[in-house]
């Protein structure tokens, strides 16, 4: 059983930027695909950006194209997400995630693991 530990989270004013980690706990996932949910209060959990196991695809819904970036360090086990020019649309629990493959215009496939979740709040 994988776990994903994330952190980074926190409060920031609009424009700013925050940069989330996630790394997974008993096991290496440099063969799986990664990648960052989001929910916002009273809304779907929707996928973020996500990654390749090597890094050569990635995906981002629109609203963050040009503004958050998706990175994994497999040697260190490591996902991130840059998440600059922040918009108060932005404020979401966001949640890091583990699966077999992505869809280039859809994210990741059906997650099997899952973090427990960082509060990121932009304030206007």
């Amino acid at each position: 059983q994988v776990q994903l530990v994330e952190s980074g989270g926190g409060l920031v004013q609009a424009g700013g930027s925050l940069r989330l980690s996630c790394a997974p706990s008993g096991r290496t996932l440099s063969n799986y695909a990664l990648g960052w949910f989001r929910q916002a209060p009273g809304k779907a959990r929707e996928c973020v950006a996500a990654i390749s196991g090597t890094g050569r695809s990635t995906y981002y819904v629109d609203n963050v194209k040009g503004r958050f970036t998706i990175s994994r360090d497999n040697a260190k086990n490591v996902v991130y997400l840059q998440m600059d020019s922040l918009k108060p649309e932005d404020t979401a629990v966001y949640y890091c995630a583990a699966a077999r493959s992505l869809s280039t215009t859809a994210g990741l496939i059906s997650p099997f693991s899952w973090g427990q979740g960082t509060q990121v709040t932009v304030s206007a």
